[in-house]
């Protein structure tokens, strides 16, 4: 076996960039059980707390956002972003790696600068089928660039890019309990359809919105519902249905922490349409209806989603539009079996599985390249 094998792997910020991260380390860990891995986050951030869950170290740089509203704040990015590069230089130099993985997200942009300045080879992972500014700068740095989608080369070096998916929690790919279980394991019926509806750990306010504006529609329905709120909308919700009364088939909770089980409940799924959960949802083949945040950068996730919906493999409903038309558009869904059958059918052809080994095995062969 070659020497030790030391790899950064650095971005973070939400889920979809930390599950991805996590998840190549993971595959990393088990080709190379010796490899030291150290993660590079922003401090304040989901990856802070997430990371070190998972079992790996990780520092943490003082970066942030530029305020696109407040200017003259931005003197204080600016600073934030200077010392991030020094710290960034620092942690290189200590743990002296043979790679570096950004994923995207505050912390890569440095982290990755430093690492491409100091000679020491780069590999980018871009999530989203419209790519993020830090990646996109990052690019002519870069050695390999991993994708999920196809056309990449709008933004990055032809050259440069392997498509290999996006890398998914394992968890889900592992559960083994059967749909009726799951559907039990809700206190729910085993014969009647499931709409599951998510919209991340904090929940998605439209797709709450569109809750809460059709209670009748959902009482009368022979459908069952289970609705993760997140945790910031769950205390004003609960406080709201004990007031109108709570649909006897809708089953409410702020956080679902096995999202393998509740999928597996699920005869459709309503979510947003974030990078890492559209590649669940393929590996998975689930039927979706995916409603696009437009609170994210250059509308990335419509763009995610209609990568789907071209390939008639999800459908699709404006969050502007969802208080109206989601929930009736969900229940007409999942009580037609054809529909369901052919949209598990089309979202199960733009699956890439072993995303993870296939980035691992990129990030090892840079690594080993570079000695």
């Amino acid at each position: 076996m070659s020497k030790e094998l030391r790899v950064i792997i650095s971005g973070g910020g939400t889920g979809g960039h930390i599950f991805p991260a996590v998840s190549i380390a993971n595959a990393l860990k088990t080709l190379r059980p010796d490899a030291k891995i150290l993660f590079v986050g922003a401090l304040g951030r989901m990856e802070m707390q997430r990371v070190p869950a998972a079992g790996y170290d990780i520092k943490g740089l003082p970066i942030c956002g530029f305020d696109r509203k407040h200017l003259l704040k931005n003197f204080k990015v600016l600073y934030k972003i200077w010392k991030s590069q020094r710290m960034a230089k620092h942690i290189i130099n200590d743990f002296k790696p043979q790679v570096a993985v950004g994923v995207g997200g505050y912390a890569s942009g440095p982290t990755l600068n430093k690492a491409a300045a100091m000679g020491i080879p780069c590999l980018i992972q871009e999530q989203n089928s419209y790519a993020g500014v830090t990646n996109k700068l990052l690019a002519k740095k870069a050695e390999k660039i991993c994708v999920a989608y196809d056309h990449m080369e709008r933004f990055f070096p032809a050259d440069k890019i392997v498509k290999t998916g996006n890398p998914v929690r394992q968890s889900l790919l592992d559960t083994t309990t059967s749909h009726e279980d799951a559907v039990r394991s809700f206190g729910l019926d085993a014969n009647r359809k499931t709409i599951l509806l998510v919209g991340g750990s904090l929940g998605a306010r439209t797709i709450n919105d569109s809750v809460m504006q059709h209670l009748d529609l959902i009482r009368k329905s022979d459908v069952q519902f289970i609705w993760q709120t997140g945790k910031y909308y769950h205390a004003a919700i609960m406080d709201q249905l004990a007031h109108d009364g709570r649909p006897d088939n809708l089953i409410v909770t702020d956080f679902i922490s096995d999202m393998g089980v509740a999928y597996k409940a699920a005869d459709l799924v309503i979510s947003r349409a974030g990078a890492s959960s559209i590649s669940e949802f393929c590996l998975i083949g689930k039927p979706v209806i995916l409603v696009p945040s437009p609170n994210v950068a250059e509308d990335h996730q419509t763009k995610n989603a209609m990568a789907l919906v071209d390939a008639d493999a999800a459908l699709y409903v404006k969050d502007a539009e969802a208080a109206t038309k989601l929930l009736p558009l969900a229940i007409e869904t999942v009580g037609n079996n054809a529909k369901l059958t052919s949209l598990k059918e089309n979202i199960l052809k733009l699956a890439l599985p072993d995303s993870a080994e296939i980035i691992a095995k990129e990030v090892i062969r840079l690594a080993n390249n570079g000695n």
